[in-house]
């Protein structure tokens, strides 16, 4: 899929009108559960940044949004540096300067394992010892017929079969959640920012409602 379709592929999946509650629901997410992750000096990297709606919310020293779409770049705010760049370049832009790296709703979207591992290797590469991997994404495990839904999906993962790539190319395991948020924005999960927040204080009910996976790693220090 080339940078125009792309583009017309979000504008279609993600209208304007919807973008304001997504951004109240992904401001809740960083300050009360992503960012215990970062520190306020680090470099954090948003990788396949879709619109900006982590990189835009998560407190950092500096932030760097890298994504395929060129509209992505006027949803971000001004202080988010941006890269009109696939992916798999994350480790030659960064080059073991990143404290974290983000995605969230991406390897999903990965032809294969080959594409995977090599992303895997790059941004091992872009972290600096001891940095983390942050990966949010659904989970096959629990939307066995879902998953398929949408067109752009192409690699089945678990929250197992990642977690031991991961460990295959070198990460090491700090957080492995199986079921964390619902599917989408637009289904189970309350959309008011002090409903999202009482979510993300009831753990059991993730297990209810939950159908993404979340995992933190870090590069071996």
């Amino acid at each position: 899929m080339d940078e125009q379709e792309l583009a017309a592929l979000y504008r279609q999946r993600f209208p304007d009108e919807e973008l304001a509650r997504k951004a109240a629901i992904w401001k809740v997410l960083c300050e009360r559960y992503f960012q215990r992750y970062v520190e306020p000096g680090d470099t954090v990297v948003d990788l396949a940044c879709g619109y900006g709606e982590f990189i835009n919310h998560i407190s950092a020293r500096r932030k760097i949004a890298i994504d395929l779409n060129p509209d992505a770049a006027r949803y971000l705010a001004g202080e988010v540096q941006f890269e009109l760049s696939p992916a798999s370049s994350v480790g030659g832009l960064l080059g073991g300067e990143a404290d974290v790296v983000f995605t969230s709703n991406f390897l999903e979207h990965l032809p294969d394992k080959a594409a995977l591992e090599n992303l895997l290797e790059q941004v091992l590469a872009a972290l600096r010892p001891g940095g983390r991997f942050l990966v949010m994404g659904p989970n096959l495990r629990y939307l066995p017929g879902e998953y398929w839904d949408f067109y752009d999906h192409s690699l089945g993962l678990t929250h197992l079969s990642l977690s031991e790539v991961l460990a295959m190319k070198g990460f090491q395991l700090e957080n492995c959640v199986a079921r964390f948020l619902p599917y989408t924005t637009r289904g189970a999960l309350p959309t008011h920012p002090a409903l999202v927040r009482m979510y993300l204080s009831l753990p059991p009910v993730w297990r209810l409602l939950g159908k993404q996976f979340f995992i933190a790693s870090r590069k071996p220090a």
